[in-house]
């Protein structure tokens, strides 16, 4: 093999290093486990998975307790489809409702009634008491600024906002 295309191939299959693969698996491991603590703490404390809850927060700071679905999942930054799923299952609990949008035949709101709101107001402190401890609690207040802006990088670097992207609220 000549050394073009050596190089060419060792481009393209460029592995981690040893540091890589040291932190990738370390924020792995640690979101895996931060996200099933939540959900078992949302699950023991109001019998709903952390996504639930995220929604229930999404419509109780939205203007009216309301947002239009596309809205409501970017927000979520989940598919339309697993979105449309769990409003059914929070209709289910009458936490909320769906409206139809009376500029949009196609669209509809999700928003949040009032049982949705006092199931959101009584679950909060545990929740956030949950995140505290399991974060927070752990970092200095260095460390918490540096994650938050490493955060808001990758986050920027995964959400282009040119038209056609692959977003998970666009399909």
């Amino acid at each position: 093999m000549n050394t073009a295309s050596t190089s060419a191939t060792a481009e393209r299959h460029r592995w981690l290093s040893d540091d890589e693969q040291h932190v990738w698996r370390s924020y792995l491991h640690a979101t895996t486990l931060l996200e099933d603590h939540l959900d078992r703490q949302l699950q023991r404390d109001a019998g709903m998975p952390h996504i639930y809850y995220g929604l229930l927060v999404g419509l109780a700071e939205a203007p009216g307790r309301r947002l239009r679905m596309t809205e409501l999942a970017m927000g979520a930054k989940i598919t339309r489809s697993r979105l449309s799923h769990a409003v059914a299952r929070l209709e289910k609990n009458g936490w909320v409702r769906r409206e139809d949008c009376p500029s949009d035949k196609r669209g509809q709101f999700a928003v949040l009634t009032d049982e949705g709101s006092e199931v959101l107001r009584r679950t909060a402190p545990g929740h956030v008491a949950a995140v505290r401890q399991a974060l927070f609690e752990r970092l200095t207040p260095e460390q918490q600024q540096t994650l938050g802006e490493i955060m808001q990088i990758v986050a920027e670097g995964l959400q282009p906002n040119e038209a056609g992207a692959d977003l998970p609220w666009l399909r």
